[in-house]
């Protein structure tokens, strides 16, 4: 089991970058008392759970905490359990530029004030801070850059950053999803349900998908699609973003959608994608 650590000064960023490990498919846990890191461990090992890699974000909210991170760690190395720290930084007045644009007050302030705390904190961080595998200080970084970064951390190189198309087809009489970045309307291909012999198939049918195809128009469509994914693909990876949520329609959602998401799924499969394919209102 993969295990990382996300520690480091409050305000420093340590939720965006839970926000990358959820987004990686890592099982995320957020003010995680160290004490039950290995609790947690024995618990996926003994009910023989599918989680292969977790991230925990442990930070002083957690009371006592560093004594226990400590003796967590020496633990889960006896166990032969990976795990890296990632330590998020930031300076004094980053750090409180950040909390008075929230308008919220440091963990640790209780009676202080915050330049009090921030003090506080990055003094009981300090022991802890030389342990981390990759220490980043965010003063200078917005999301994207610190996205990067984390990135490079895990993969080694920025630019093998994983990118997952989510495609899916749909019905517009039941409405456009909402969790998706592009659609293409597809009501301009001639619609199979009024060919009888093709009426009751869907667009999984080889026989639905040749009739769909026999349109030049589609044609040239699906080639358009895979080009401007093509082109897109470096911009959204520039801009730190690691999915794309791509949406076919028509009318019903059984036929042209479905045969066209069909199609450009497994032309992206072909070329080594990493994507996944769901058909709405089938």
């Amino acid at each position: 089991m993969e295990i990382i650590i996300i520690t480091g000064l409050s305000g420093a960023g340590k939720t965006h970058a839970k926000d990358y490990f959820e987004d990686s498919g890592y099982y995320c846990i957020d003010n995680m008392p160290p004490s039950l890191i290995r609790n947690f461990v024995e618990l996926i090992v003994r009910d023989r759970l599918h989680i292969e890699k977790a991230a925990f974000v442990i930070d002083v909210r957690g009371g006592n905490f560093l004594t226990e991170l400590k003796d967590n760690l020496t633990e889960l190395k006896k166990d032969g359990i990976e795990y890296r720290i990632l330590f998020l930084d930031a300076s004094d007045k980053v750090i409180l530029r950040r909390y008075s644009e929230t308008r919220r007050d440091h963990p640790l302030s209780g009676g202080k004030t915050n330049t009090q705390a921030i003090r506080e904190e990055r003094a009981m961080l300090e022991s802890i801070r030389k342990y981390a595998d990759l220490i980043i200080d965010t003063s200078a970084l917005n999301n994207v850059a610190l996205m990067t970064a984390i990135r490079a951390f895990m993969e080694g190189d920025a630019g093998e950053q994983r990118f997952k198309v989510i495609i899916q087809s749909f019905g517009y009489k039941l409405g456009v999803p909402g969790d998706t970045d592009i659609v293409f309307d597809m009501r301009f291909i001639p619609n199979p349900f009024y060919v009888d012999s093709l009426k009751k198939l869907t667009g999984k049918s080889r026989k639905v998908q040749t009739y769909v195809m026999k349109s030049p128009e589609a044609v040239n469509f699906l080639e358009d699609v895979i080009r401007l994914y093509e082109n897109l693909k470096p911009a959204y990876m520039r801009e730190g973003k690691n999915s794309l949520s791509i949406s076919f329609g028509c009318t019903g959602g059984q036929h042209r959608s479905v045969a066209m998401a069909n199609m450009f799924y497994e032309r992206l499969k072909a070329k080594g994608e990493d994507v996944v394919l769901s058909h709405r209102d089938l």
